[in-house]
């Protein structure tokens, strides 16, 4: 599951790339985003009215509960009546804003004994989504993205599974306006193609360099 991932633009290009309402908000890079932190997202109808997307700060991850102890993060069945009701209304679903994702390696490296992390991208796309799912808990607005198996490019290193990624355009207005069988038929993994792995100099190099103007 994907539990790390980057988000370097600045809010203008979110507002062009999403057609969205920032609100005014102006975006810090964020160059590691952990679950049960802040994180931006964009919905199509979120907490403020008057504006049909718009630029929402959520915590990430849906409140643990019963045997669960940690937030979840992914959503990967879909037939789950934690997420059945989510997915039937399009107002619960949201694009999250990604420069970047990381996935571990499944075996530890011979080198070092520990697992690494892996980042991935899209070269032609500096700024993609994930598809999410947004509610409020009693703790505030949450959100969660879907996963899906992986291509080859990450399965190579995660063999499990990968975040349902979304590129511009007509892909953003069909998961926030399609029904909820619609929406589900859209959890599949990216062509390889348009994805790499990022070098981990590479990886370290963007996450300090300035803003893009991107269960």
């Amino acid at each position: 599951m994907c539990n790390l991932y980057r988000m370097t633009g600045a809010a203008q290009a979110i507002a062009q790339l999403f057609a969205a309402d920032t609100g005014g908000r102006n975006l810090p890079a964020m160059d590691a985003i952990y679950p049960d932190q802040l994180a931006p997202v964009v919905t199509a109808q979120g907490p403020r009215q008057g504006t049909s997307r718009q630029l929402e700060m959520m915590r990430w991850g849906w409140p643990p509960f019963g045997e669960i102890k940690r937030p979840i993060t992914n959503v990967r069945n879909l037939a789950s009546p934690l997420w059945r009701s989510a997915m039937a209304d399009p107002a619960r679903r949201c694009l999250v804003p990604v420069t970047a994702f990381s996935e571990w390696s499944a075996a530890p490296d011979p080198q070092t004994g520990r697992k690494r992390k892996h980042w991935f991208d899209l070269p032609d796309d500096p700024l993609f989504a994930f598809a999410g799912l947004w509610g409020m808990t009693e703790e505030g607005a949450r959100f969660a993205f879907l996963t899906c198996a992986p291509n080859e490019v990450v399965g190579r290193v995660h063999p499990k599974a990968m975040p349902v990624i979304l590129r511009s355009g007509a892909g953003f207005d069909r998961w926030l306006a399609a029904d909820g069988a619609g929406a589900a038929a859209m959890q599949v993994p990216l062509e390889d193609e348009v994805m790499r792995e990022i070098a981990g100099d590479e990886a370290e190099g963007m996450a300090g360099s300035a803003q893009t103007s991107l269960f």
